[in-house]
């Protein structure tokens, strides 16, 4: 790759700067990380808008500003087709899957698996989601390898080593807390300088009307044609993208569902998929896309030159945008996306690999710490895995299509399985196996043996057929073959599956309770909190009880009544006793405070949860 002259002295002092402080600040969190449930779900603690914010930086990884911009600026405003299309799965995600998931208390999806198809499932899923998993961070570690090599000439693989090491550091100290925490900051940076650019280049520009009519007729079009050219097009983005890709993040993508299992209550997790596809995913759309229209319509005013390589589109736009200093914001902002995504992928990892491979066969029933330990170990070897895997990125002809290509082969029947698990309760055991298993065998065979993706190509042509026609091949094959598989075997028991799927809801409800779920809940309350002995959960005063409309044993939720906080000092517990002290409403067991991480004699909020 050609490198750039771009930046001054004091945008890499930023940058260098960004590094340092994001490494000391994700850090800081490892006090708040003492058993394994810390490291791979912040225990469960986070308000909506803190997990929906760090949710759309895991998203928006480097490799989206880098590759959304560069198909802005070859094919226009079609380059938001992607992000636009993941309310497709939301009522999916709603009415299924995340509740069923939340109220099981899964760790991870292959311990879904297990829990509904048996061990053998467990450890099908269990290997494909590392390699779907290390995959992407080997994706993420070469967009920022080539950003950086293109800016200052580091070679691509030395670059890829230096973001490794800094978000392993900060991923194996703080785990699950430390990911959210600096990923809430990166998703602010990543979005404000996604519209700071678009607003400088009109600016640059001299407004909308001379930005738009700069553009081509044809970039002006919300849509990529149906099915040219190849490597663009939207039947191919439409089906690897929209279906397979998304399918593959929100139902299969560890990284994502241990965020979403560190919201304090399934309610939470109502309001954070409301919010993210509806608006975050909209604007992280237009951010990560924009340079690349802003790119185009520079060409056309003869801003830039016309010979500029797509890849580079950021890094030039974003150079003759800023100003010194700026631009060494922008590129800490693209540092960000890179990070925030892989942090996540590291620690779902590290996750998996504890929960699904290394307790349950290699080392049983040792104490906490050791695995904690473990996690942290793995997650080192992800980052250098994923490091490893660079070079192998690197041969496509692009980003996107190098994404592509890995997400159409290897998600197709790993999606097919979990999604008929979550809703279709007559889906066996066997059919599970059959499907992933049969299904990524004759994904790799379409890879010998191309021709067979032809049939599913609505006239793609090649190469892009491959790239992205092999998912709706790999959906439809893996499909095919977990409902024949279905239909020949026994269909499981009900009580085995009771709360697993979809209609059985309320035996998950009961299950993560351990009792029955209430579900008529009043307002929350604020109050002073104080240390009390002789407790093992939370005493409330009368006047707190009424208005929460809670019985004893009830399960509730205690945080710091500041509410920037977002959950970070917080615990849950069930009420155990009921008091008369209206000046102290709230007494909690010298355990629970430390816990928590709560300060006693504050001002804290409880809330009822079931």
């Amino acid at each position: 790759m050609h490198t750039l002259s771009v930046g001054k002295p004091i945008d890499y002092i930023i940058v260098a700067i960004y590094f340092i402080g994001i490494f000391g600040f994700g850090s800081l969190f490892a006090r708040f990380t003492k058993t394994t449930r810390d490291f791979f779900f912040g225990s469960q603690r986070f308000s909506w808008w803190l997990i929906a914010m760090s949710c759309i930086a895991t998203t928006v990884g480097s490799y989206s500003f880098v590759k959304y911009s560069s198909v802005g600026f070859k094919y226009g405003l079609s380059s938001t087709m992607t992000y636009l299309n993941d309310w497709i799965e939301l009522p999916l995600l709603l009415l299924g899957w995340f509740p069923i998931i939340y109220f099981s208390r899964v760790a991870s999806v292959p311990e879904y698996f297990e829990r509904r198809f048996g061990k053998s499932a467990r450890l099908g899923a269990t290997a494909i989601i590392l390699i779907y998993m290390i995959g992407y961070i080997g994706i993420n570690l070469l967009t920022m390898g080539k950003v950086v090599n293109a800016i200052f000439g580091i070679p691509l693989i030395h670059s890829a080593v230096l973001v490794a090491f800094v978000c392993a550091v900060y991923v194996t100290a703080g785990g699950q807390t430390a990911v959210i925490m600096t990923d809430f900051v990166q998703a602010l940076m990543l979005l404000i300088a996604g519209v700071a650019i678009f607003v400088i280049g009109l600016c640059v520009l001299g407004g909308w009307n001379e930005f738009w009519n700069a553009l081509p007729i044809h970039h002006r079009l919300p849509f990529a044609a149906f099915n040219k050219p190849d490597e663009f097009n939207y039947i191919g983005v439409f089906w690897q993208d929209g279906v397979a890709n998304n399918l593959a993040y929100y139902f299969i993508n560890q990284g994502f569902i241990l965020r979403l299992l560190s919201l304090k209550s399934a309610r939470e997790v109502k309001k954070t998929f409301i919010f993210l596809p509806l608006v975050l995913m909209p604007l992280a759309a237009f951010a990560t896309a924009n340079a690349g229209w802003i790119g185009r319509a520079m060409v056309g005013k003869g801003l830039l030159p016309s010979n500029i390589d797509p890849d580079q589109i950021f890094i030039v736009v974003v150079e003759k945008l800023s100003a010194p200093g700026v631009f060494g914001f922008m590129i800490a902002a693209l540092t960000a996306a890179l990070m925030s995504t892989v942090d996540t992928l590291i620690n779902a990892v590290a996750t998996v690999f504890v929960n699904d491979v290394y307790a349950p066969y290699v080392v049983k029933g040792r104490e906490d710490r050791h695995y904690l330990l473990v996690a942290r170990v793995a997650s080192v070897v992800a980052s250098i895995v994923g490091i490893l895997l660079v070079p192998v990125f690197s041969s496509f002809r692009s980003i996107y299509e190098a994404h592509a290509a890995f997400i159409a082969t290897v998600t197709p029947p790993m999606v097919v399985a979990v999604v008929l698990g979550v809703f279709w309760p007559r889906y066996s055991k066997m059919a599970a196996i059959s499907t992933m298993l049969l299904g990524s065998a004759a994904v790799g065979i379409s890879i010998k043996y191309p021709r067979l993706i032809d049939i599913f190509s609505f006239g793609v042509d090649v190469p892009g057929r491959y790239s992205y026609m092999r998912a709706l091949y790999g959906l439809v094959i893996s499909f095919v073959i977990a409902v024949v598989a279905t239909l020949c075997t026994e269909a499981p028991e009900p009580s085995d599956i009771a709360g697993l799927v979809v209609g059985t809801l309320d035996k998950a409800k009961w299950k993560y309770k351990g009792g029955a779920p209430k579900e008529t809940y009043g307002k929350g309350f604020i109050g002073v909190m104080n240390e009390r002995g002789g407790i093992s959960g939370v005493s409330l005063s009368k006047k707190v009880m009424e208005a929460l409309k809670a019985d004893l044993g009830d399960l509730v939720y205690i945080e710091d009544a500041r509410r920037w906080l977002g959950g970070l000092r917080s615990v849950h517990t069930k009420i155990t006793d009921m008091h008369e002290d209206e000046m102290v409403p709230i007494y909690l067991p010298p355990a629970l405070i430390k816990d928590g991480n709560l300060i006693a004699g504050r001002l804290h909020k409880v809330e009822l949860i079931m």
